[in-house]
């Protein structure tokens, strides 16, 4: 009797001790607090406040942590974290900047300079230009109003009343995207056979119709590699990061089975 006693309880022991083994420490009652731990806090309080904190200051720090904490465990507990979409996507923004922070050798410099002359269109300066403009809205026969002020500024008469642009009538240095930004797509095309100081036919835009004048224009330029080659190491190393993080992922894919309905209708 006492032998079976005996391995019933080496048995539960053995039961324990793996359990203990297998679960995380976050799952446990105990809250160690490391010195490096308390440094950690003590330095993001630094950082936000701009000084030491004193005693109590400390002590409100290590208690909203243990706080902080004792929540977290009690909510893995409950299993809050389970098909929670914004969890997910914070661990998997984790776990991206983790595996990307691998890549931390400096680069050589000709693989930079061959990243440099692969990705010229990155590091063109597109054009810029500065003009004012006269607008009439789509409202109220905006197109005839135009031609009509177009006619009167040829022939130097007296000028009938233009509409109010939301934007403004003066820009200075504008790119081409920021062009069609501001006035609609492909606005900017009539920009580039346009002369200088010479006031334009009507040109049509998402809001109405406008009267351009370029007063002046800034060509565009590839930057030499010296002159921004911090950027353009960034952009390499940044380049480099995102192809380890799909190798990554790739390799790891492979070890899972993606089942979806194949009769899944969005409704």
């Amino acid at each position: 009797m006492k032998k079976k006693i005996t391995i019933f309880l080496i048995l539960g022991l053995l039961i324990y001790f793996i359990d203990i083994l297998n679960n995380d420490d976050k799952y446990t009652k105990d809250i160690y607090i490391s010195d490096q731990e308390i440094n950690s806090l003590v330095i993001a309080w630094e950082s936000q406040v701009g000084r030491k904190p004193n005693q109590n200051e400390l002590i409100n720090i290590i208690n909203d942590y243990i706080q902080e904490e004792i929540l977290y465990r009690e909510a893995l507990a409950l299993g809050l974290d389970e098909n929670d979409r914004i969890i997910k996507r914070r661990l998997a923004q984790k776990i991206t900047f983790l595996k990307q922070e691998t890549f931390l050798e400096k680069p050589p410099i000709d693989e930079i300079i061959n990243f440099y002359k692969s990705n010229i269109d990155l590091y063109y300066i597109n054009p810029t230009f500065s003009f004012t403009h006269y607008f009439f809205s789509n409202e109220e026969n905006g197109k005839k109003r135009a031609e009509v002020f177009f006619e009167q500024l040829v022939n130097k008469t007296t000028l009938s009343k233009s509409d109010p642009f939301l934007l403004g009538k003066n820009f200075a240095y504008k790119s081409s995207d920021e062009i069609d930004r501001d006035f609609g797509m492909n606005f900017s095309n009539h920009f580039n056979i346009m002369q200088t100081d010479i006031w334009s036919k009507p040109i049509q835009s998402s809001f109405g119709f406008h009267i351009v004048k370029i007063v002046d224009k800034q060509e565009g330029y590839l930057p030499d590699i010296k002159d921004i080659f911090s950027q353009v190491e960034l952009d390499y190393a940044n380049n480099i990061k995102e192809q380890l993080l799909e190798k990554y992922i790739m390799d790891v894919r492979a070890e899972y089975n993606i089942i979806i309905n194949p009769n899944f209708k969005i409704e």
